[in-house]
């Protein structure tokens, strides 16, 4: 016996070894089987599929995996024969693994785009077998996975097209299979079918549907139909939408059948309309809320006494339990009235997140209806609830620009003044669910009011009484698990950071015991979770910034001692999170920036360990940012012991490869030096000193601001160092940096600021003169000019900045520049600078003292070079600011009389830019009726800047000028220009509006009713504008409505930003559509807004999927002719980019890899090799965007 016995378990062994190894070639690449070779490994593994031991079985199955792709196609059809004849056989064990070794096969097949044609010819033979093996009803686990491993194929293939009408005949009839199981999984595999199917088949499925429902023969049945309905809504939303009319009423019917199962599948397929027909359920919305509204508190078996609640809570949980006892005819087991309530949840959680332009609406009916139902007794149903609640506060954050736009504020109510009127009720839902046993409702309760508190800041400053002792029974209670008290930590900070200091006051000795016990918790998450709101309660018991209300009254001295003392025990701690480390580093230093003083024991002990903490690289940065708040905090926390060591290494840090070390290391040491002058000595500054000169450079303007500011506060604090930089590197990075194009800004500021602090300290070898030589030197010395045009205005401002610091050298200075512009033997250069300096200089000095300037500036209108007389336009304009009762009606008087007029007209556009209201005030009117007289000109160019100055003008003195202004345009009305006849008109009337929707958005808002159609009118391409032009032998077409259609396809972009919710975006999309086949520049601004719509309103996008992949297709796949110029090779390849870049967008749609064309165009792509090479660098720069996002933040 045993003998037999251990025979089997060797043969056993040896045939599970041998198919282990065989599994193991086949997997290589390099396998290579001849026919016979194939025959027998595919005879020998289908016979091992009937092995008696399991485990040979299931490798068997492993191995059909590599084995399709290595052997011909005739030897997979035997196969996939072999497996369907399996599959009806009697022994279940044999069903099953043959069952599984076909979904093996079907997912290893290669895809359509692959050009095979195996697929095709798998699945011709697999489908018939299928629905033949559906159809025949007997056994209903063949049934069953026949089903399976349809829907399996459907998902994948969307080769079956001419199948389709069989499968959906044999699939039809399983509707109204007895069992259940069956009809659900006939569901699923409508549900890939109606993907991918024809339209024919679609509405052929369809009809069937309404018919049947229309019928309505058994509850049973069109509970199932029901289901079904939703579940293509699901699958292909933008395919059943024409039907909703049709389909919806019945829906509305079936609710009102007494039948609660039928109800919950009615309001999920509400949901699955609201979700994925955004546009054909529209009109239906106002039913489904009230729809919803009454099956969220439908309760039939259970009493809710609202009145009296409050006071018999106690008694009517004594009663409960005797109750339950007692109450044999009804089960709580039997109630599906919560499944009905849940699917109303959701429902309305799926129309409040889709619906963002009924906000007013929802705060009016749903937000009261959500929040009764706080107090739901099913655990489930409650966090759907909550979860609707947090989608609505959700929509309402500010994150839109015009809600927090301050001239949109006068509408009346909006959401978040409704929402704030409602706040006293909601906390009072909130509060009796704060003290709940279920831990899962608690936590929803604290992501609420986070939430709330995000969108409302300081909204909860009345109820923080009410809300405190809730959150502490949450971090006291032994039941609460880790995530709770995380969540109430969270929260907890939230409100703290969110609402003022004093509001806490009364709870400080409540919340500290709690707070401390949490920081010694030891799983780490809620340590770092609490020191969070310790370094936060820090604030509150001793608010440094403002002595803010009743601040003074009270006395922070009872919780130092606890605060400290919890914090350094995780601050000493080595062998712990870094989270924590960073946290407590963090927390240690708000506590000795705000209570340092009131620690005078403990502070050198702990002023080392941040020593210690600093010379470690992972927590270096946390400790350099906690030195900073440190050494700026107003209690002047005695740092001098640890100076001489960490200064040395604060300079090391600046030549550190990591560039928010180097900027938090110099805000330390700039703060260092403001506070601590006196122990700072020269050796530290020298350390620091050497390490500078390469954080000056264009290459990173942010850094080089912050080291131009260290030095400008070097010179005050300490302006004997300075010495050392005459001649040293630090001056040649610096005089590099004014001839850089990219300087402007904050760094140009610091720029300016450190010469005029180093000119003052008056260091040998860095004196005016000396400064203002290696400025204009160059300039002065070099035949060529400088590169760059901005090189010349940064040289001009510095110069300006040294003659205001040293007002004695300035006439000399003054009168020299004049020289070089009056002397022919200047070059452009010399004249450009001595120009731009005289400007910059007259703008803060008055000039008028210089005889010749008048004269000197107005000749150089006349010289030949271009840049030259756009310096003298400037510069006599920048001087009249600095003088205007002496320039300015000189300047008006040119214009009068002169033929320079634009050049005039540009210096005039500086004085209205840069002076004073005051100063101008007098001269309104003289200036406004010149400009008047100027508007008719000929020159588009002049007419511009007259356009520009009056602009400008009219900010001056809005409450007069503007109706002046309005009452120039043909009607009044700014609306009626976007009509005008005059293509230029039409124009910049669109340029206008594109400027207001991106400024000031409320301007409009109200508008776009009326200006959409004519925008969108805008957009058409218009043959009678198209001419054709001969040039030479060529024909050249020109289109003359290009201009306009760009106006109005970039106010379209703006609009999406600035008023998404009043757009209707369907009839939106109609119009990026056909701009994706325009011109050149359209196209790169349409394949933007899809980018844009990706993120902003995905379902859209979803259902016009297929109409917007086509141009995009085309675009790619378009060839440039081969004798083309390099310019449209270019242009191609930019197009392409950008094209790309709208498909990366498209496929960050979740569902948007499902469509066949979208499939089917990926696959062309991966073909493709340069398209595949433009897509995957694509890709990983926008994977790599989000990770340099979350990094600066």
């Amino acid at each position: 016996m045993s003998q037999t016995f251990h025979n089997n378990i060797l043969e056993n062994l040896i045939v599970f070894m041998a198919t282990n190894d065989l599994m193991t070639e086949l997997q290589k690449d390099s396998i290579k089987l001849d026919d016979d070779s194939e025959r027998k490994v595919v005879r020998m593994i289908l016979k091992l599929l009937e092995d008696k031991n399991g485990e040979v079985q299931n490798l068997a199955v492993k191995c059909l995996g590599p084995l399709v792709s290595k052997v011909k196609e005739y030897q997979v059809e035997t196969i996939v024969d072999t497996l369907c004849t399996n599959m009806l056989s009697d022994k279940e064990q044999l069903r099953d693994i043959s069952s599984i070794g076909l979904k093996t096969v079907i997912g290893e097949l290669p895809p359509a785009s692959s050009g095979s044609a195996l697929a095709a010819s798998v699945c011709k033979k697999i489908t018939g077998r299928l629905t033949s093996a559906i159809a025949k009803q007997e056994d209903v686990s063949v049934q069953l996975e026949a089903l399976d491993i349809m829907a399996d194929m459907l998902c994948r293939y969307s080769l079956l097209v001419n199948f389709h009408p069989s499968i959906l005949s044999c699939l039809l009839p399983q509707l109204t299979s007895p069992r259940l199981a069956v009809r659900k999984r006939t569901i699923m595999a409508l549900g890939h079918l109606v993907m991918s199917c024809g339209n024919l088949v679609f509405i052929d499925l369809i009809e069937h549907l309404l018919t049947e429902l229309g019928r309505n023969d058994n509850m049973s049945t069109t509970r199932t139909y029901i289901q079904c309905t939703a579940a293509i809504s699901r699958q292909a939303g933008h395919r059943i939408g024409e039907y909703l009319e049709k389909i919806i009423p019945l829906v509305v019917k079936f609710c009102n059948v007494d039948d609660d199962e039928l109800r919950e599948y009615c309001i999920q397929a509400f949901e699955s309309f609201v979700r994925r027909c955004p546009k054909e359920v529209y009109p239906h919305v106002p039913t489904v809320i009230s729809i919803c509204l009454r099956y969220l508190t439908y309760d039939p078996n259970y009493n809710f006494d609202d009145e009296d609640e409050d006071d018999n809570a106690m008694d009517a949980e004594q009663n409960d339990e005797d109750y339950q006892g007692s109450d044999d005819e009804y089960s709580d087991d039997d109630d599906m009235s919560w499944k009905v309530r849940r699917a109303a949840a959701k429902c309305l959680d799926a129309v409040v997140s889709t619906r963002h332009e009924m906000l007013p609406e929802f705060y009016r009916s749903v937000s009261p209806a959500l929040v009764c139902r706080f107090k739901e007794r099913e655990e489930n149903v409650k966090a759907d609830v909550f979860h609707a609640y947090l989608s609505l506060l959700k929509q309402t954050r500010p994150a839109q620009s015009w809600l927090a736009d301050p001239d949109a504020m006068e509408q009346g109510d909006t959401p978040l003044t409704m929402l704030q009127s409602q706040v006293p009720m909601i906390v009072k839902a909130l509060h009796k669910q704060l003290k709940e046993k279920s831990v899962k409702t608690r936590q929803c309760c604290f992501n609420m009011l986070t939430e709330l508190v995000n969108v409302l800041p300081g909204a909860l400053t009345q109820h923080i009484p009410v809300l405190i002792p809730g959150i502490i029974f949450s971090l006291n209670d032994k039941s609460s698990s880790s995530n709770l008290k995380i969540d109430a930590l969270a929260c907890l900070h939230v409100i703290m950071v969110t609402h003022p200091a004093h509001a806490f006051h009364a709870h400080v000795p409540a919340l500290v015991p709690p707070v401390v016990a949490c920081v010694g918790d030891p799983f780490y998450k809620i340590t770092s979770e609490a020191l969070l709101v310790t370094q936060q309660l820090v604030k509150v018991i001793r608010p440094l910034d403002s002595q803010s209300e009743g601040s003074d009254s009270f006395d922070p001295s009872p919780y130092i001692n606890d605060l400290f003392t919890c914090t350094i025990r995780r601050l000493k701690a080595a062998d712990i999170d870094q989270e924590v480390k960073e946290r407590a580093i963090s927390c240690m230093g708000q506590i000795i920036c705000n209570l340092g003083d009131r620690l005078p024991a403990e502070l050198p002990g702990t002023l080392l360990i941040f020593l210690e903490r600093l010379k470690n690289e992972i927590t270096r940065l946390t400790t350099v940012k906690a030195l900073t708040l440190i050494a700026g905090s107003p209690l002047k926390i005695d740092l001098r012991p640890v100076l001489p060591d960490a200064v040395p290494i604060l300079a090391s840090f600046l030549r550190k490869n990591q560039r928010a070390l180097k900027l938090c290391t110099l805000a330390a040491l700039d703060i260092l030096l403001r506070n601590y002058n006196s122990a700072v000595t020269p050796v530290m500054v020298d350390a620091v000193l050497a390490e500078l000169p390469p954080l000056i450079s264009e290459s990173d303007m942010h850094v080089s601001q912050m080291a131009l500011s260290f030095l400008s506060t070097l010179a005050v604090t300490h302006p004997s160092s300075l010495s050392q930089l005459s001649g040293g590197n630090i001056m040649q990075q610096l005089i590099a940096l004014v001839r850089s194009p990219l300087l402007q800004g904050g760094a140009l500021a610091a720029m300016l600021d450190f010469y005029q602090a180093l000119v003052s300290t008056d260091t040998p070898g860095l004196g005016y003169m000396d400064l203002l030589r290696m400025l204009t030197g160059p300039v002065y010395s070099q035949s060529a000019a400088l590169p760059h045009k901005q090189a010349y205005c940064s040289i001009a401002k510095c110069v300006a900045a040294l003659t205001r610091a040293c007002p004695t050298e300035g006439p000399a200075v003054v009168g020299q520049f004049i020289q070089d512009v009056k002397n022919s033997r200047s070059t452009d250069s010399i004249r450009l600078l001595a120009l731009l300096s005289l400007g910059e200089v007259g703008h803060h000095v008055d000039l008028s003292s210089q005889p010749e300037l008048k004269t000197v500036i107005l000749d150089a209108f006349s010289s030949s070079s271009e840049e030259v007389k756009s310096a003298a336009s400037y510069a006599l304009g920048s001087i009249a600011v600095g003088n205007l009762p002496e320039y300015l009606p000189f300047v008006l008087q040119e214009i009068s009389s002169s033929k320079r007029q634009y050049l005039l007209l540009h210096s005039l556009k500086e004085i209205i830019s840069s002076a004073s209201v005051s100063g101008l005030k007098p001269y309104v009117e003289s200036v406004w009726s010149l400009l008047l007289k100027h508007c008719e000109c000929q020159e588009e160019g002049t007419r511009n800047v007259v356009a520009e100055c009056l602009g400008k003008l009219t900010l001056i003195d809005p409450e007069t000028l503007l109706p002046r202004l309005k009452g120039y345009l043909l009607s009044g009305d700014f609306l009626k220009t976007l009509e005008d006849p005059d293509l230029n008109v039409r124009r910049v009337a669109l340029v206008t509006f594109n400027s207001a929707a991106h400024n000031k958005p409320s301007l409009i808002r109200e508008l776009l009713d009326s200006v959409l159609p004519q925008l969108y009118n805008e957009t058409k391409v218009r043959k009678e504008l198209i001419r054709e032009v001969e040039m030479g032998p060529f024909k050249h077409t020109v289109d003359d409505g290009l201009d306009l259609r760009k106006a109005a396809f970039e106010c379209m972009y703006t609009l999406l930003d600035s008023c998404l919710d009043r757009i209707d975006i369907f009839t939106f999309l109609n119009h990026v559509e056909d701009g994706l086949k325009d011109h050149y520049d359209i196209k790169m601004l349409t394949f933007l807004m899809l980018a844009r719509l990706s993120s902003l309103c995905p379902s859209a996008v979803l259902q016009r999927l297929d109409r917007l992949v086509e141009p995009l297709r085309a675009t790619c796949t378009t060839k440039v002719k081969a004798n083309s110029v390099k310019q449209e090779f270019e242009k191609q390849d930019e197009l392409k980019r950008s094209a790309m870049r709208a498909v990366v967008a498209l496929l960050t749609i979740p569902e948007a890899e499902k469509s066949p064309l979208m499939s089917e165009f990926q696959s062309q792509i991966s073909s493709n090799q340069e398209l595949a090479a433009i897509f995957d660098s694509i890709q990983r720069d926008s994977s790599s965007a989000n990770m340099e996002s979350m990094d600066t933040s």
